[in-house]
């Protein structure tokens, strides 16, 4: 019987060390940080297409964009965008720049409705924290012909965000639905960057390549893809902060 106890207690021993550790999941804050690298495009877009063997990723969509003529919600770091798909259903964003994507409080950007990445132009870095709320067609109609006050088309957590964080609470009178700018995005072979090119009601084209990497890779991507661009004649814009406000200002003529 002692041998067989004995032999028994040996066989747990063993079963133990072998058994493999359960980890319990990384928190949140341990997450690999997520850089976007986005770079502004000032050749003629056929041009663009040509140069890097683009090929179109989807259909073109309708892309709203809101403020007033002060343009005060861009000057305030925030952005609301409606991006509307050709069976008329859309998805509402606002965009909140300069956020601490480490210090922020995950409480207000629930993973199934928003992120906090790094939005990187030229040599500029900032955390940038993005919500979105998909809307019915009916609501989508709604909201374009003014029947649905934007205030309501915005979700809980936007609101809470806006509230809360923010501090741009209620919103200044005057925005209005600016747009809108027709975008194709397209692929490059390889699937190795995404192009967005946006036309305006005006006629005015503007385009960006991008990338998504782990913000510790930005820098060393950055240089990779000024190095393709530059082998395929592709000329990048001078200033590479003014793509953004030059869009909402030709939107408001």
């Amino acid at each position: 019987m002692t041998h067989i106890a004995t032999a028994r207690l040996a066989m747990l021993i063993a079963t133990a060390v072998t058994q493999p550790i359960a980890f319990a999941a990384p928190p949140r804050g341990a997450e690999v940080a997520q850089a976007e690298i986005q770079i502004g495009l000032c050749a003629p877009p056929d041009q663009i297409v040509r140069a890097l063997e683009l090929r179109p990723r989807g259909t073109p969509i309708n892309v709203w964009q809101f403020d007033d003529a002060a343009l005060t919600l861009y000057g305030r770091g925030l952005r609301l965008r409606l991006r509307v798909a050709v069976d008329g259903r859309s998805v509402l964003t606002l965009k909140v720049a300069n956020q601490d994507c480490a210090q922020l409080d995950h409480k207000w950007v629930p993973p199934d409705e928003g992120k906090c990445e790094y939005d990187v132009y030229g040599a500029s870095t900032a955390g940038a924290v993005s919500l979105n709320r998909s809307l019915s067609a009916k609501s989508t109609s709604d909201l374009l012909a003014g029947r649905l006050a934007l205030a309501k088309a915005l979700s809980p957590v936007q609101l809470g965000y806006l509230r809360e964080v923010a501090g741009m609470w209620p919103l200044p009178p005057g925005i209005r639905e600016l747009g809108p700018a027709q975008v194709q995005t397209y692929q490059t072979k390889g699937k190795l960057y995404d192009i967005d090119m946006s036309q305006l009601p005006n006629g005015k084209n503007y385009a960006e390549i991008s990338r998504k990497v782990p913000r510790a890779d930005a820098t060393r991507t950055m240089i990779a893809m000024e190095a393709d661009l530059a082998r395929a004649g592709v000329e990048r814009c001078a200033d590479q902060s003014s793509q953004i406000v030059d869009k909402l200002r030709s939107l408001l003529r």
